[in-house]
């Protein structure tokens, strides 16, 4: 990605934007070595296949997944059948903590995007944890703060731009956190299809499609199933910012 600064990253004197579906830092690396194991051994570890449903939404919380390996998301649907991509989870990750947290049914369903591996921990034993680790407590706290803010700005861009403009900043956001250099550009490692992209950006499948066929025609992408390689990053951060229209 560049020596200097990643696509649409911050310039010098800026804050490094952190991308809206990733936590800054995972919670597991947020704890200290003694909580850290202590909470991993409280269960089992599970592996799963790629496009496995491992949290289903509406259902009850009796556990959560501590995500050991692969990339898994957080989608939630509408009564109109929109799914809207939430976030983005790696390796150190925490999902299923809020319900477990509140008793409520689950407000997501957690699927993997390639083979992963969690450790399973029941909502009691994670809740007694807690209750005997108050600084792993209050990370926990401060990570679901940054998450709550997170969402905040996501809303608001989502409010003021337009859907190319929103397309061009998650492919530069996509791009900072999960790409990797090829002949072709910087591929995006994260398989999404284009109806996940458009859960992103709160768009529909035919927008998408439409945009990204525009973009390929400008030579700034390239697609394939699942995949998209980065041409032109710089033009998509003119997009982004509102500085180029088509």
């Amino acid at each position: 990605m560049g020596a200097s600064t990643p696509p649409g990253g911050a310039r010098p004197g800026e804050t490094e934007r952190v991308p809206f579906f990733q936590d800054r830092v995972p919670f597991l690396a947020r704890l200290a070595e003694p909580e850290r194991v202590e909470l991993l051994g409280l269960g089992p570890r599970v592996g799963y296949r790629a496009r496995t449903e491992v949290i289903h939404e509406h259902t009850p919380s009796t556990h959560v997944q501590l995500v050991l390996g692969g990339r898994l998301m957080v989608t939630a649907g509408s009564p109109n059948g929109y799914v809207a991509l939430l976030a983005l989870r790696r390796p150190g990750d925490v999902v299923g903590e809020s319900a477990a947290l509140t008793g409520q049914a689950r407000s997501a369903t957690v699927t993997t995007l390639e083979q992963a591996e969690c450790v399973l921990v029941g909502r009691e034993a994670f809740l007694d944890f807690l209750a005997r680790r108050p600084d792993a407590h209050r990370k926990l706290s401060a990570l679901l703060v940054e998450r709550v803010r997170a969402g905040d700005r996501r809303a608001l861009e989502l409010a003021s731009s337009g859907v190319r403009e929103r397309l061009a900043l998650l492919l530069l956001d996509l791009a900072r956190a999960h790409s990797e250099p090829t002949d072709s550009g910087l591929l995006l490692t994260v398989p999404l299809s284009q109806q996940e992209l458009a859960g992103s950006v709160g768009a529909s499948r035919e927008a998408i499609v439409r945009l990204l066929a525009e973009l390929r025609r400008s030579g700034v992408v390239e697609t394939a199933r699942r995949k998209v390689w980065l041409r032109r990053p710089e033009v998509l951060s003119r997009i982004a910012a509102g500085a180029e229209r088509g």
